[in-house]
């Protein structure tokens, strides 16, 4: 989980050690926005992670810690997938999917590393933030200066100032359209949202496509069946080029697609 994390990590927003994976963090709740830091570490000798918040967010500790069960996927049970995925586990039966602590954030990420490497979109998105981001009064960890932009934030922004960072036109125009959906609460993206609605709203959005859909149900709704048919990494792992062929042969996986996504992902590493 932390070496998925590290090399998907945006500075400023999130640092990522051997041992604990750190962020900022912006709550809303009761019409005020906490903003602070999180970090989770995994417990020495005990099957348990230890989350610790920054006084600033003490006030929203109950969300946070929904969020961090959602994150780091701790209702998964791994024997029961296990069972289902048979061969394609193999040694690796506690591979969970990584969520999100913010799904507008991990919305973007999706829409920014269409097409690109991962160290791409990451580079991008920390043009992003420098841009766009609001910087902290201090820095509230090492490493650690600025929160993500808002969906509000980024839907008042122009084409002409996504450009700048990097983005296409294209690209740039489906993360303000992202963003106004979910500003005006078009789309929520968050765990417990109906999935199917939800898909739809998104492959609505001019530029969002079949992949980008299913990864964002896949990490920011959590949904367990999401799929990436389409995915190079994934038809290559499979020994596949037809997107049909392999849709047919992730019939078996269901209803946990999403960690067959996983694991087929880390045969490629």
């Amino acid at each position: 989980m932390l070496a998925f994390l590290r090399a998907r990590a945006i500075e400023g927003i999130e640092v990522v050690t051997a041992q604990a994976y750190r962020r900022t963090l912006a709550i809303e709740q009761d019409g005020a926005t906490h903003v602070g830091w999180i970090e989770i570490r995994r417990v020495r000798r005990k099957p348990a992670l230890a989350l610790s918040i920054s006084a600033s967010l003490a006030r929203v500790a109950p969300p946070i810690l929904a969020r961090a069960r959602h994150a780091f996927d701790l209702a998964c049970d791994p024997a029961e997938i296990a069972e289902r995925l048979g061969g394609l586990v193999a040694d690796r039966s506690g591979l969970r999917v990584p969520g999100t602590f913010d799904g507008f954030e991990l919305g973007v990420r999706a829409v920014v590393g269409q097409q690109v490497s991962v160290a791409g979109a990451r580079t991008l998105l920390g043009r992003l933030i420098r841009s766009m981001g609001e910087a902290l009064e201090t820095e509230v960890a090492p490493g650690l200066t600025h929160r993500f932009p808002s969906a509000t934030t980024l839907a008042a922004a122009s084409e002409a100032q996504l450009r700048t960072v990097g983005l296409t036109s294209a690209r740039a125009r489906t993360v303000i359209a992202l963003a106004r959906a979910v500003a005006h609460g078009d789309i929520e993206l968050k765990p417990g949202v109906d999935v199917e609605r939800t898909q739809d709203a998104l492959l609505a959005v001019p530029g969002i496509g079949e992949w980008t859909a299913q990864y964002i149900a896949m990490r920011a709704l959590g949904w367990p069946d999401a799929f990436l048919a389409n995915d190079r990494i994934v038809q290559k792992s499979l020994g596949e080029t037809r997107t049909s062929r392999v849709l047919e042969r992730s019939e078996a996986w269901r209803p946990w697609r999403a960690y067959a996504v996983m694991h087929l992902w880390r045969q490629a590493a």
